[in-house]
Order: C-alpha cells, then sequence, then structure tokens
C-alpha cells in the first residue's frame, strides 16, 4: 500500500475545492438574475421567479387575463426613473399584493389583496422605481412590509441596500 492511500490527495482536495467555488458562484448568480426577485427582512428571506413588464404595453397588460399565479411567481414592473404610480385590477381575475419599491431597493408601501377587477386606483406613492405584484395575501403571510428590501440585477445597483454584486 503507498502512502496517503485512503485519503484524498491533493488533485482531489483542489477538485472538491473548484466544485465548491462553482457551486457558490452559481448560488451567488442564481439571486442576481433577471427572472428572480429577492426580498429580505427582519422576517427571513423570500425569492420570487418574475416575468419583467419594462414596456408601456407589457405595463398595461400586467397580470390581466390569468386564472392563477404560482405562489412562487409575480411581475415585476420596472421604470425608467421614480415617479408617484397607481395600479388597478381592470381585468385581472386573481386577487394581489403590490409592494412598492424605491430606488434604494427599499419596499416603501405594501397594498394587500387588490381586489379582483376593481378599477379604484392603487397609489403606491412618490418615488416609486419598481412594482412586484405577487398573489394576494402572500405578503401578510410572509411578513413583507415597508422597510424590506428587494434586490434585482435592473435595478440600480449603486444606490441599492442589497446589491447584486
Amino acid at each position: 500500500m503507498r502512502a496517503g492511500a485512503g485519503r484524498p490527495g491533493l488533485h482531489a482536495w483542489t477538485a472538491l475545492l473548484v466544485a465548491l467555488c462553482i457551486g457558490l458562484a452559481g448560488a451567488v448568480q442564481a439571486a442576481c438574475r433577471d427572472d428572480v426577485v429577492e426580498l429580505r427582512g427582519p422576517w427571513g428571506q423570500a425569492r420570487f421567479s418574475v416575468e419583467l413588464a419594462m414596456t408601456p404595453e407589457e405595463q398595461a397588460r400586467g397580470l390581466m387575463f390569468r386564472d392563477s399565479l404560482p405562489r412562487g411567481a409575480g411581475m415585476l414592473f420596472l421604470y425608467d426613473r421614480p415617479a408617484s404610480v397607481a395600479f388597478w385590477m381592470r381585468n385581472t381575475l386573481i386577487p394581489l399584493d403590490m409592494i412598492f419599491v424605491d430606488s434604494a431597493g427599499t419596499v416603501t408601501r405594501v397594498h394587500h389583496e387588490a381586489v379582483p377587477l376593481d378599477e379604484t386606483p392603487i397609489p403606491g406613492g412618490p418615488g416609486v422605481l419598481a412594482v412586484l405584484e405577487i398573489n394576494g395575501g402572500l405578503s401578510r403571510r410572509l411578513g413583507i412590509a415597508p422597510g424590506s428590501e428587494l434586490r434585482h440585477p435592473r435595478m440600480p445597483q449603486d444606490l441599492a441596500a442589497w446589491p447584486c454584486d
């Protein structure tokens, strides 16, 4: 039997270290993809698969005419610059929570359980750069509230309370 048999050699340790680094890099990159939004706060963390609504047409349509939305899914509305925005539920068939976010990625307001088909405007307040829509009631169950932080690669990283980098 040669010396060191039964123990991993230098090449095995190197391979293990490389695999671990690749795995960690993949986990970090996964958190900052266009189709993923993460939120955190004193309540913990949550991750949602998202569709982006960036053009005026995509934003006008939003989640209209859908019968359901998977629990871990949502739609992220991104604007070119902070503004006062208001949403409504015209032709939207499922109750939604609307999470209004400023340029730093900080949640400024949560509107809980918007009523399907209701055309009453739901104001987000001033300085809104993004809005995340998720299933109605989920924000309360998770604890998402003003002060929570959202990260996404299309948010301004230089201002981000929780940057992707």
